[in-house]
């Protein structure tokens, strides 16, 4: 695996930190909180509903990993799980992803503050690519994962 597609991006194996037989997990160029990362389908599919059985399972077993990893390692105390489904719920990408973001008391003034955050933070910049985090930072949050993920 030296690339995959996500949508109208292809991301290098170096972003990427579990991958199962239908799904991948990956770091977040641009993270709403420290440790936001997304689980994906390997098939691109644009909508919830165009996933095979066999993969909603797999998306959602691989989610439940990665939920379980980064609680433990950004030392949260809880986590947002959300699908943006469609252009009109915020999507921007046209493939399924579940955002996976953990939580920490007082991270945003108004808890719910985090999905307009999400709504709009896969928008904005989106030509400005100083905005985004590096490749090396990437691929190093990757790296972290990746190993603490195998001892899981």
């Amino acid at each position: 695996m030296s690339t995959l597609r996500f949508g109208q991006h292809l991301i290098k194996a170096s972003a990427v930190f579990l991958q199962t037989e239908l799904s991948f997990a990956l770091v977040n160029r641009k993270p709403v909180v420290p440790g936001h990362v997304l689980v994906c389908p390997l098939r691109q599919v644009e909508r919830f509903r165009d996933l095979r059985p066999d993969e909603v399972t797999d998306l959602f077993s691989a989610t439940q990993r990665v939920a379980n990893l980064v609680e433990k390692h950004f030392n949260a105390t809880s986590l947002t799980i959300a699908i943006q489904d469609g252009p009109e719920a915020g999507q921007t990408v046209k493939h399924v992803h579940v955002h996976v973001l953990p939580r920490k008391a007082g991270d945003f003034e108004r808890n719910d503050s985090v999905y307009d955050e999400l709504q709009k933070h896969d928008g904005q910049d989106e030509d400005v690519p100083s905005k985004w985090r590096s490749e090396e930072e990437m691929a190093t949050e990757a790296s972290i994962l990746r190993n603490q993920i195998e001892n899981l």
